[in-house]
């Protein structure tokens, strides 16, 4: 990591070893296919840095009240469960379910575990909390055989369950869709392809991204929904729809007619949606 003496750091991706590069946050509406809010950090930056700027933006841009915040849920992985970021999470009226991210204190809090239930091929037990989090919670204990040793994990939620199964269930239902979302983006809109030297360049790279994802969502609900398109991806979107070649035709400043190369099979019907996108319905 290199300074340009403005606190800007530089860094191109390369492969070499013990270099770091880039990282980028993200936080996203998966149903509406929308980014909510992005930022670029250096790569040598730990995810715990990230994580309080990541959560006021999103406070920020979904206006959230502070009864809304009393509806919310924040999964947090290991790298970001620190008592300190659970603290301040309950602090702001956030309800959690998170991993904790102490090794030590797992196998330490393990030794207090009294009883042992089995859970998909591993155990969990119940602990009093081992820390005062300022507000009640539910401290469990995960184990399991690696190697032929036991290896520990703990968990913190303030939800309110009938059984320690359901805490780890509600954990582990993760559908991955915001790892697709990343890579619909890298593969659609090029992501991992457009790299510039300067930080602030990334950035700009990066909020251009934002823009055309948000803008492809817009035209995924509006215009492709209930079509045969409805299945496409961005990448599908891109690829095979917008690279079709065309023109808007307008008189007097109105949309009055969309033309597509009439040779593409996807024309017609993609003709008929981007008039409906359009013309706003």
């Amino acid at each position: 990591m290199q300074s340009t003496g403005r606190g800007e750091p530089e860094r191109v991706l390369r492969r070499e070893k013990n270099v770091t590069g880039r990282q980028l946050a993200r936080v996203s509406a998966i149903r509406y296919r929308e980014t909510v809010w992005s930022d670029l950090f250096p790569g040598n930056r730990h995810t715990v840095a990230c994580f309080r700027p990541a959560v006021l933006a999103a406070e920020t841009a979904l206006e959230l009240s502070a009864d809304q915040r009393r509806r919310t849920v924040w999964r947090l992985d290991g790298g970001t469960g620190t008592d300190e970021q659970l603290r301040w999470l309950l602090g702001r009226g956030y309800h959690v379910i998170a991993k904790g991210m102490s090794n030590r204190r797992a196998e330490a809090l393990a030794r207090k575990v009294r009883r042992w239930d089995a859970y998909k091929g591993a155990w969990l037990g119940e602990v009093p909390p081992p820390t005062d989090y300022g507000r009640p919670v539910r401290v469990f204990v995960k184990r399991r055989l690696k190697n032929g040793q036991f290896r520990h994990s703990y968990y913190v939620s303030t939800l309110r369950w009938p059984s320690k199964r359901h805490y780890l269930a509600c954990y582990d239902d993760r559908g991955g869709a915001e790892v697709e979302q990343f890579r619909s983006d890298k593969d659609g809109l090029s992501l991992a392809a457009r790299r510039k030297r300067s930080f602030l360049g990334q950035k700009g790279y990066i909020l251009l991204t934002d823009l055309a994802h948000n803008l492809l969502g817009e035209l995924y609900h509006h215009a492709l929904v209930g079509t045969r398109f409805e299945t496409y991806g961005l990448k599908r979107i891109v690829r095979d729809l917008l690279a079709i070649p065309g023109r808007l035709v307008f008189e007097q400043d109105r949309l009055v007619r969309v033309e597509l190369l009439s040779l593409n099979q996807n024309a017609k019907d993609l003709a008929i949606c981007l008039e409906r996108f359009c013309s706003g319905g």
